[in-house]
């Protein structure tokens, strides 16, 4: 059995006193049935981390380099993240490739780090308005996949999120039949490429304006085994209710 995992992208968002909410969630989640992650801006992921030691809530990073270190100003390792608490990175984020540039081959080399470092890789993918409507989601899909993942990616080490760009921040969500259709074409890639035993095992998220009202219907479609949250993410009254729908499901 795939575990469930509700993962909080808080990407530019919180200083200090947003540490009130994750103190919050944590204290709501003690102990948990699904895994529970915020993802953090950097400059708050050591203090995120310490917050949440005692509760079933993990940390991890926004993006990490594919070095270990260097001359990179700006960025930082796999290494550096786990130092500072983290469990898992996410990478490839839409927002990512767009506004840096990078490219399938960038995001698998950082996942390769990522997952050198110890860190759980939260791939993401997703297709554009544009390629959605020319017919084209599932060739964008299966390309991003063959070239963003590691050759030696497992269960333990990989999640991938399915992010369509059009629905991240829009309100907008695809039909459960679209969201359906891509999460069983990646299943049936990822079993192909890696056998039946780690392609199963590797746990598909969905992410693209999930909140409370729509969480429910959306972790009843057959191998939707969790999501990417983003702004529902950063309170708890928002958040928790997400957590509660996929424990439900």
């Amino acid at each position: 059995m795939r575990r469930k995992l509700a993962a909080g992208n808080w990407k530019m968002n919180g200083t200090s006193a947003a540490l009130s909410e994750l103190e919050a969630l944590a204290d709501a989640h003690t102990t948990a049935s699904v895994d529970v992650l915020i993802c953090p801006p950097a400059p708050l992921l050591h203090r995120a981390a310490e917050i949440v030691k005692k509760s079933a809530v993990t940390v991890g990073g926004q993006d990490c380099h594919a070095a270990t270190s260097g001359a990179h100003t700006g960025d930082a390792s796999g290494e550096m993240l786990k130092d500072a608490g983290a469990t898992s990175v996410i990478l490839g984020h839409s927002e990512r490739r767009t506004d840096h540039n990078e490219t399938d081959v960038v995001v698998c080399s950082k996942a390769e780090a990522a997952i050198a470092a110890g860190l759980t890789a939260i791939v993401c993918l997703g297709e554009s308005l544009q390629q959605r409507e020319t017919g084209v989601t599932l060739e964008i899909i299966g390309t991003q996949l063959a070239e963003s993942v590691p050759n030696d990616a497992t269960g333990d080490t990989l999640v991938i999120a399915y992010e369509p760009i059009w629905a991240i921040g829009t309100g907008k969500v695809p039909t459960l039949e679209q969201i359906g259709e891509v999460h069983t074409f990646l299943r049936t890639q990822l079993v192909a490429r890696f056998g039946g035993e780690t392609g199963s095992a590797i746990r598909l998220l969905y992410g693209g304006s999930v909140k409370p009202g729509n969480a429910a219907e959306i972790f009843a479609v057959e191998n939707v085994d969790g999501a990417l949250v983003g702004g529902a993410s950063l309170k708890v009254a928002d958040f928790s209710p997400i957590i509660a729908a996929l424990d439900a499901a």
